[in-house]
């Protein structure tokens, strides 16, 4: 029997699936990778590997990552995400828009 796939590459394919304009949670990220609880792990796995699409990932209440709010801004409205004050308030697909 193989052994199941590692937490950390099950989030890193999860991530990689993102489309431009998708914005989720740090927990959207962990229940589809098959760990609901584990939303802070998504976020180290995030900051420790690099070329992963981090700025489609924001908190449940859409808050942008602290202290790199400018770059977080600029990278999502690019993709048609509306940002303000610091917070997703619609994108275009994922958690945010209007369904």
């Amino acid at each position: 029997m193989a052994s199941p796939q590692p937490l950390d590459d099950r989030i890193i394919d999860v991530i990689r699936l993102l489309e431009p304009g998708e914005v989720v949670s740090y927990g959207d990220i962990a229940g589809d990778a098959g760990a609901p609880r584990a939303s802070r792990h998504v976020g180290r796995v995030l900051a420790h590997t690099s070329g992963l699409c981090w700025w489609r990932v924001v908190n449940s209440q859409g808050r942008l990552v602290p202290g790199n709010e400018r770059e977080h801004t600029r990278l999502l409205r690019a993709e048609g995400v509306k940002v303000l004050n610091g917070r997703v308030v619609r994108s275009p697909k994922g958690r945010f828009s209007l369904r």
